[in-house]
């Protein structure tokens, strides 16, 4: 695959910090190749303090075509885009950007959120169904946001718990239309349990939930990339819960980033 690159390749990259985590680069260029396509994705780890500079020089070179945003930056990334879909407005948030033009031949930028509609995806694929059960998302960070919401939209009665109380609560503003609850670490009762935290990323990770309390019925899901099976999921695996990773999210996710990236107007 490399041995095709040449100055004719179509660049997308990926920004966070860190980056190590993210299945995007691999996957994503996979996609592109099973497409026909000149393009690579890469990583590029970014510091919060430099995202703005990072950013305004990125959207500047005329052979990046797309970002794909990770943790921390899905919030600030927002300001960078000049066309966000309805989705990122109400979230405040961005995953995926992509050049555009105006109608005059000037670029402008447009983004999406796409991490709550691809762990819908693997949950489906994975055997539950959201409409009608409870669900508790723990984290309402970019990507946790982003799940209450399409939980929500599918049909789930969902309810968000964050360390940060204002953090949940802005988001819970933020949906008004869709009735989100204030949860706690306490995922009994519920149906689906989902960590949409970095815990688990780092060994000597507190537990997003208490884990004595999983139902061995529920489903529980994780965002975290690696590793593959987070001591959160290994525990509600020796419970007797069905489990749904965060390689299970990314592979909807690789091909519903594709369709943004690659789908440009103008």
């Amino acid at each position: 695959m490399l041995s095709g690159l040449s100055g004719e390749t179509r660049i997308h990259i990926i920004v966070g910090d860190p980056v190590a985590q993210t299945k995007s680069p691999a996957g994503l260029t996979r996609v592109f190749a099973e497409r026909g396509l000149d393009a690579v994705c890469v990583a590029m780890q970014v510091r919060p303090s430099d995202l703005d500079a990072f950013m305004a020089a990125a959207k500047r070179v005329r052979n990046i075509d797309g970002i794909v945003v990770t943790v921390p930056h899905k919030f600030a990334a927002l300001r960078h885009c000049e066309r966000p879909s309805e989705r990122a407005r109400a979230l405040g948030a961005v995953n995926a950007m992509r050049r555009e033009r105006d109608g005059t031949g000037d670029a402008i930028w447009a983004g999406d959120m796409t991490d709550g509609i691809a762990l819908v995806a693997a949950l489906r694929a994975g055997g539950f169904a959201p409409q009608g059960r409870r669900a508790l998302v723990v984290g309402a960070g970019g990507a946790g946001s982003a799940v209450v919401l399409a939980l929500a939209d599918a049909g789930a009665r969902v309810a968000v718990h964050d360390t940060d109380a204002a953090r949940r609560d802005d988001l819970r503003a933020r949906l008004t239309s869709r009735d989100i609850a204030a949860g706690s670490a306490d995922p009994a009762g519920f149906d689906l349990d989902v960590n949409a935290t970095p815990l688990g990323m780092t060994a000597g990770d507190p537990l997003p939930v208490a884990a004595e309390r999983l139902a061995p019925t529920a489903y529980a899901a994780d965002l975290v990339t690696r590793p593959v099976v987070t001591p959160f999921l290994d525990a509600a695996r020796r419970r007797g819960s069905p489990i749904v990773t965060g390689e299970d999210m990314f592979a909807p996710q690789a091909g519903i980033l594709a369709d943004f990236l690659l789908s440009a107007s103008g």
